[in-house]
């Protein structure tokens, strides 16, 4: 699958990004939430980021899936979602293919 990268500033909460785009003629939209998650937020104090990040997901919203992680910083690291529905989308597009 071919990728555009489109910069989104880091502000705080969350930040819904919505995509129309038309290729070969099919038009299609896509939904997209970029969210970023603090350290500080994890429940459980640890030095494993990897669970911390785990135990932030673990109760999102189920009707986001996890698209891409974002590169940390000291203070947080930003998460980009994809709405199931549109990831479902995006994976039939590729089987036709």
């Amino acid at each position: 699958m071919a990728h555009i990268a489109i910069p989104i500033p880091n502000l705080p909460g969350k930040q819904d990004v919505e995509i129309e785009v038309t290729i070969n003629g099919q038009k299609q939209a896509l939904h997209y939430r970029v969210e970023l998650f603090y350290w500080g937020d994890c429940t459980i104090p640890t030095f494993d980021r990897v669970e911390c990040i785990r135990q932030l997901l673990a109760s999102y919203d189920q009707d986001w899936t996890l698209y891409y992680i974002g590169t940390p910083t000291d203070n947080f690291v930003p998460i980009t979602f994809v709405r199931k529905e549109d990831m479902a989308k995006q994976r039939a597009l590729l089987t036709m293919s």
